[in-house]
Parts: structure tokens; C-alpha cells; sequence
């Protein structure tokens, strides 16, 4: 999907100008920024353009199609989220389980926006999903990952399956309601369940 050329001899007026940079990453962010203030729906190489504070041109130079671009502006929402949470880089105990995730969702809202929106979109999408899917195995193992440092014997899917999904779930919360005393309140429950069954695992052996 590509937009509309501009009529002839008529010059649009920028509305604002942003100071982000004109690199690919630059470009990226603002893709982020823009799907996570209006939607996927809002997501066009203009909106980009205008978000970035470049020509419409360099943005279809980057990336081509619009589908290229949500491919990758997807990957770069992941992987700037799993860089910027302890998750799978913690200490290996309970006690520093998710240490910051309140402070990742805080300093980058539009990056877990964004990703909300692409889960969804992908239930209307199926073109999106396997790709979708592809990048959330990487929560998920890094997820497994960080449970099989701090728990004895074997971490199952589902286990990994339901830490992950109430970490997702309580960056939602925060997200929507922000309330972060409450979520660090729940984090620390979850901490004190994993410790349980660290305990209750290492008695086992």
C-alpha cells in the first residue's frame, strides 16, 4: 500500500519538524511512535516521513513497501524491548526476576504500544502472524531461558508460557492504568512464587 502522490506543482507544508535523525533506526522509532499513537491503520511512509522529520522519498527508499516496513519496524520493537529488560540477563534467582520492568515500560511506552497493536492487527492479518510469532519465540526462550537459571531440574512450556504471559500482562496494566507501585507489588509476588518452587523443587532432589 503506497500513498498518494502529491498533486503537481503543489508543495505541502511540513507541520512540524523532528530532529530524530534520517537513518534507518531513526525511521524505525518513528514508525513505532506513529502505529503506537494512532494504529497500524495510521501507518503510512508520509506519517513516517512527518514523524522523522524527512522526505516522504527517503522513507520509501528505506523500506520499499508498507509491508517491509511493519516487518521491520516490528523486529526493531522486539529487540529494543528485550535489550532494554533484564529478562533472560538477570542474576539467576528470583530475587532480581524482571528487575526493571516498570522502568522499561516507563521510559518506552510506544514500544510496548506498538507491539499491542501488532497482536492484534494479526488476528485480522494473517499475513502478519508467522512473522509476529517468529519474534515473540524470542520472548519466550529468553523467558525459558532466565526459569532454567533459577529453577532445578526441567522448565516446561507452559511454565515459561505463564511466567511470560503475566510479565505481558502487567506491562498492559501499567501501559493502560499506570499504577506502577501496584504492578512492583506483583512483580514481587511473582518472585515470592518462584521462590516457592525453586525451594519446593531443590527439596525434591
Amino acid at each position: 500500500m503506497t500513498d498518494a502522490a502529491e498533486p503537481a506543482g503543489e508543495a505541502r507544508p511540513r507541520k512540524r519538524v523532528r530532529n530524530y535523525g534520517a537513518g534507518r533506526t531513526a525511521l524505525l522509532d518513528a514508525a513505532v511512535r506513529v502505529v503506537a499513537q494512532g494504529g497500524l491503520r495510521k501507518l503510512t511512509y508520509r506519517a513516517v516521513a512527518e514523524e522523522a522529520g524527512v522526505t516522504h522519498g527517503l522513507v520509501v527508499h528505506h523500506f520499499g513497501s508498507r509491508d517491509a516496513l511493519i516487518e521491520e519496524a516490528l523486529t526493531h520493537a522486539i529487540r529494543s524491548s528485550l535489550s532494554s529488560s533484564t529478562l533472560g540477563e538477570g542474576g539467576g534467582t528470583p530475587d532480581d526476576f524482571s528487575a526493571g520492568l516498570t522502568e522499561m515500560v516507563a521510559s518506552g511506552p510506544d514500544l510496548q504500544a506498538f507491539q499491542y497493536e501488532l497482536l492484534l492487527e494479526a488476528r485480522r492479518r494473517p499475513e502478519l502472524h508467522a512473522h509476529l510469532r517468529a519474534l515473540y519465540d524470542e520472548y519466550f526462550e529468553a523467558t525459558h531461558r532466565e526459569l532454567s537459571r533459577m529453577l532445578p531440574g526441567p522448565v516446561g512450556q507452559g511454565l515459561s508460557r505463564m511466567v511470560f504471559a503475566t510479565l505481558e500482562g502487567l506491562v498492559l496494566h501499567q501501559l493502560v492504568f499506570g499504577e506502577r507501585d501496584v504492578i512492583e507489588d506483583a512483580l514481587e509476588e511473582l518472585r515470592s512464587v518462584l521462590r516457592l518452587l525453586a525451594e519446593r523443587r531443590a527439596g525434591e532432589d
